[in-house]
Formats: structure tokens, sequence, C-alpha cells
């Protein structure tokens, strides 16, 4: 496997003359600064989108030109310079790959699969909740993709849990929580790619060590689903509700179970994250032709008549990530200018006073800037993209081991993305219930606000990594050395 290039070992063509702005280190922030309060701003009048995170991006880095009193091609050196670098450009690679996986895992109907078998199951009320959570992680752990696992489970597993007299917000939450295990620990997680390459780690060894946090906030989190997923009075309807929903499933989907395992081994075994992907699309579109599930124009087509030419789960794979693509190699350049125009050095410099020699308040100051980030902007992978930098910073400084800073960053990102109720995930899963009214007008809606407090994976994530910080369990150093000499300054 090859290794994500360490910035560090910079070639002389990648060393950039620093800038200087107007009000200083604060006058190179003022690119993100821009950029957070137009997150903030644009989420808190629901108009949060990833083309509009990207303009919100362009606006900031506009913006940054005026205060930067170093020539102008010098800054737009810098720019360039940072959207170069191997962080973005890996992230983007991967998540076009991961896209096209997904995509046609779900062509070949692999949720359907999944929810047959919960159909088939006999399971019902708080047995059901857990049952949901379980097929939810399967899913989302499959495709990598969090918000796909909350529309498909909202749309097929909510109306056939409620009709099996499960609790309608223990049931909602057990959906958010299913897809929070999968953002965080699939190897196609777009969450999972970013917080690997933004710290020059392996996806492989980033996932082998995030194992362990992910199954102890699982566990419990199944308990508690099914002792309270039991709803306290039947609903009328439940009969159509079922029936409904087994018309829409099919049990040869779980066929795609195979290629998803196939890629899980050979990423897990040392292969490179491009090669699984390459053999999980290829065996899973033959598998898909050969039997029957879908047609191969749905796998790949050119269409004349079509805006895109080309079409078909390949490309919808592709044009899925184009954004967030674009949006991550903006973030890395202004994390970039951050550096040249000594922000990034200050802001350091600043929490070191209040670390000192503690790597415990190191990682406490990880866990804080990631958990505000997340807090402000509401698509986890750009508040993902945004804290990245300040983790790495900081993380280098204290030999913190990049799997460690890794999964400190995902793993409080993917919790807090599907826990507030402003989250965009959150308010998906809620316009896809609120939708469904039309068709099953008995189903009750589940408010964002009352469903945060019961997604507990996300919650026991979130305070497992808070003690872990607090504590240093589980803590890795680069240097085995070094790491003596650390925890002995501790």
């Amino acid at each position: 496997m090859t290794d994500i290039p360490d910035n560090r070992t910079a070639t002389p063509a990648q060393k950039e003359t620093s800038l200087e702005f107007r009000l200083g280190a604060l006058g190179a922030a003022i690119p993100l600064i821009f950029f957070v309060g137009w997150a903030i701003i644009t989420s808190v009048l629901g108009l949060s989108s990833e083309i509009g995170l990207v303009m919100g991006c362009l606006f900031g880095l506009t913006l940054g030109l005026l205060f930067c009193k170093s020539r102008w091609e010098h800054y737009a050196q810098g720019l360039f310079d940072g959207m170069a670098q191997p962080i973005g450009v890996i992230a983007v690679v991967a998540w076009f790959y991961a896209g096209m996986l997904a995509q046609v895992l779900q062509t070949g109907g692999l949720v359907e699969g999944l929810v047959w078998l919960g159909g088939i199951s006999g399971a019902s009320g708080g047995a059901f909740v857990g049952l949901t959570f379980v097929l939810a992680a399967v899913f989302s752990t499959a495709v990598g993709t969090g918000y796909g696992t909350t529309v498909a489970f909202s749309t097929l597993m909510y109306p056939a849990g409620v009709a099996l007299g499960c609790d309608p917000v223990v049931l909602f939450g057990a959906i958010l929580a299913g897809a929070i295990f999968g953002d965080n620990l699939a190897p196609v997680s777009d969450t999972t790619i970013v917080s690997a390459t933004t710290q020059e780690a392996d996806v492989p060894g980033v996932v082998k060590s995030r194992f362990k946090y992910s199954i102890m906030a699982a566990v419990p989190s199944l308990v508690l689903f099914v002792l309270l997923g039991n709803a306290s009075g039947s609903v009328e309807g439940n009969g159509d509700a079922l029936e409904a929903m087994m018309a829409q499933t099919d049990p040869t989907g779980l066929l795609m179970l195979i290629p998803f395992a196939l890629v899980l081994v050979l990423a897990l075994s040392g292969h490179h994250l491009i090669t699984s992907l390459t053999w999980g699309i290829v065996s899973a579109s033959v598998m898909i032709v050969l039997a029957g599930l879908a047609a191969p124009g749905e796998i790949m087509a050119f269409d004349p008549d079509s805006d895109t030419v080309v079409t078909g789960a390949l490309v919808d794979g592709v044009s899925g990530y184009v954004n967030m693509a674009i949006l991550i190699l903006l973030i890395v350049a202004t994390a970039h200018l951050l550096r040249l125009g000594g922000t990034m050095a200050a802001v350091t410099k600043g929490l070191m006073r209040w670390i000192g020699d503690s790597v415990r308040r190191t990682e406490l100051a990880i866990w804080g800037i990631v958990a505000l980030l997340n807090s402000a902007i509401t698509i986890n992978t750009a508040a993902e993209i945004a804290a990245a930098p300040f983790v790495r910073e900081l993380g280098r400084k204290y030999r913190i081991h990049r799997y460690r800073r890794a999964n400190m960053l995902d793993a409080v990102t993917s919790a807090l993305g599907y826990i507030f109720p402003w989250g965009a995930p959150v308010l998906l899963g809620w316009a896809t219930i609120t939708s469904m009214q039309g068709q099953y007008g008995w189903l009750p809606v589940v408010a964002p606000t009352e469903v945060f407090p019961y997604v507990f994976h996300g919650w026991f994530l979130l305070l497992i990594m808070l003690f872990a910080a607090a504590t240093g369990w589980g803590l890795r150093f680069e240097d085995p050395e070094e790491a003596e000499a650390t925890v002995t300054a501790r």
C-alpha cells in the first residue's frame, strides 16, 4: 500500500514565501472566518447546501485577497499551491471511487434486501428498533453514506416499524444512529477518507484502530434501542404499511453483501483503498448483470438526450461528490493561507500556552475544536475539513499518532452531525418522513428537537472520545521513545 505523503518533507518547489496581511494573523484568517460565518447564517436560515458552501468559501478567499499586503500574485500562488497538496487531491479521488461503489450497491438493491431481512424476521417493537439499528449500520458501512442510509431507512423501515409497534422517536433515533456507525467506520465513508488523508494516515489502518471505539458505542446503543423501542399504543393501518414495505423488497439484493465484504477484506488486509474499491465496483457490476438485478444501462449508459450524455450509477456516484470535491480543495487552500499568513502558528502558540506539556490538554483542545466547528457547520464533512488543519497542527506538535488524530476528528464529526436538530442529516430524515404522510396518513412525524436525545450511538461515541482525551485511553505516539518521554512529562 502507498502511504499518504508527509507534507513536512516538502520539495523546494512546494516551499512558499510567507504572506503579510492587514490585521496580521487575524487578517489571514478572514477567508475561514467568513466561510464559517456564512455556513452558520445559511444554516439558521435553512438555506445550507454544498454549492452554497462552495460559494461562501470563494467569497471568503476573495475577501482575503483584499486584506493581503503582499503582492496579490503571491496570494494567488499560495492559493493554488494549497489546492495542489496531496491531502485534498487524494481525498477527492477516493471520494469518486467510493461514490461509484455506493451507487452500484444501491442499484443492486442492497437496501431492499436488508429491509426484506427485517420484514421476515418477525421482530416487533423494541426488537425491530434494535434490528433497524443493526441493518442501518451494515448498510451505511457498505455504502459509506450516512445521508443515503437516513433517506433509505426512513422511507422503508420507519413506516414498517411504526406499524409493528415501535416507538417513532426511538425508531428514528435508531436510523440516525445506524447512519453514524457506517459514517464513522466505513473505509469508503467520506468522513473516514477525509479524516485519514488530512492527518496523513492510511485508511485501512485508521479503520482498524477505531473499531474498538465504534463497538463500545454500538453495544450499549443496541441495548437501549431494544429496551426503549416499544410504542405505548398501536397504529391503525399497519397491515397496509407492512404490505407496502414488503412489496418494495427483494432478497436477491443481499447478494451485494459479497462485493461489500470483498472491499472490506481487501482494504483491511493492506491493499490500497483505490484498488479495493475498484474490485468492489467491478464485482458488484458483474453480479448485478448476471443476477438480473438491474439492466447494464443502469450502471452506465450513453444517452445523447441527457444533459450529462453519460448516465447511470457510476456517473451518479461521481457527480454526487463534485461539489464536496471542490469544497475540500478550497478549504485545504484556505488552511494553507492560514499557515503562510502565520495564523496557524499564532493559534497553536496560544493553545500551547494553555496546554503546556500536557498531552491530555492537547487532546481536549482537539476535541473542543472539532465539536465547535461541527456545531456551526451543519454538513459534517465540511466541518471536518475545516477542523482538520488545526487537529493536524496540534497533533504534530505533541507527536500524537496520525491514527489517533484521525479517530478524534472523525468520531466527534460523525456523532454531532446526526445529533443536533439543525444538522443536515437530521433535517433530511425529518423531511423524508414528512413527505410520506401523503402515502401513510397515519404516520407520525418526529420533530428534530424530539429525536436528538435518542441518537444513542452518537452520544456514546462523543462521550467515549471525550473520555479517551481526558484519560489518555488508547493514546498512541508517532515515536515510541518520544512517547515515553512525553508520558513522563504528563
